[in-house]
C-alpha cells in the first residue's frame, strides 16, 4: 500500500490533475516542474515502447513518456493541443505526455483510498491511490514507480 493512504500523513496535499482519454489522473504538485505544450521529441533506439524519445530542456536532456502507452492504451498521436508535464522525482527529470491538464485538486488524507488488489500487480504499481471528487474518480500516480516498471501488455508481449 502506498504511503499516500497512511494515517501518519495528516496535512492536505495538492495534486495536478490531467486527462488521458476520458480518465482523470493526478500527480503530486511538488513533483511538477513545469507544464509545456507539445514539441517534437528526438527518438532513441531500443527504448521501451512508452518512451517517445528525448527533448532538450534548457540544456538538459529529458525523456518523454507517453502515458497512454504506459497505461496499456494505443499511442498518443500528439497535436499542438497536447501537454507535457515536466516532473522531477527520485527517478530524475522526465516529461509525461498527456491529453490535457485539468486543475489542482487539494485532497485530505481521508480522501485517498488504496488501489484495490485486483487492480494492483506489478504492471500498475505506479497507481498510489484513488480519490473521488464531485462524481469524478482520480487515479493518483506515484512518479517514482511510474518510470521503473514496464508498460502493461506491450512490454510483456515483446
Amino acid at each position: 500500500m502506498s504511503n499516500l493512504v497512511t494515517p501518519e500523513i495528516a496535512a492536505p496535499r495538492d495534486f495536478l490533475t490531467f486527462t488521458i482519454a476520458t480518465e482523470s489522473y493526478g500527480i503530486d504538485i511538488l513533483t511538477v516542474r513545469e507544464i509545456r505544450g507539445w514539441t517534437a521529441e528526438n527518438p532513441l533506439p531500443n527504448c521501451p515502447t512508452h518512451v517517445r524519445g528525448v527533448i532538450n530542456l534548457r540544456g538538459e536532456v529529458v525523456p518523454i513518456y507517453d502515458l497512454r502507452l504506459r497505461l496499456g492504451a494505443p499511442a498518443t498521436p500528439p497535436t499542438p493541443n497536447h501537454v507535457v508535464i515536466i516532473t522531477a522525482s527520485s527517478a530524475g527529470m522526465y516529461g509525461l505526455l498527456v491529453d490535457s491538464v485539468s486543475d489542482i485538486l487539494t485532497l485530505q488524507p481521508q480522501d485517498l483510498q488504496p488501489v484495490p488488489q485486483t487492480c494492483g500487480g506489478s504492471d500498475y504499481a505506479f497507481l498510489a491511490a484513488l480519490a473521488t471528487r464531485d462524481e469524478r474518480m482520480v487515479s493518483i500516480i506515484d512518479p517514482d514507480c511510474l518510470i521503473g516498471n514496464p508498460a502493461p501488455s506491450q512490454e510483456l508481449a515483446a
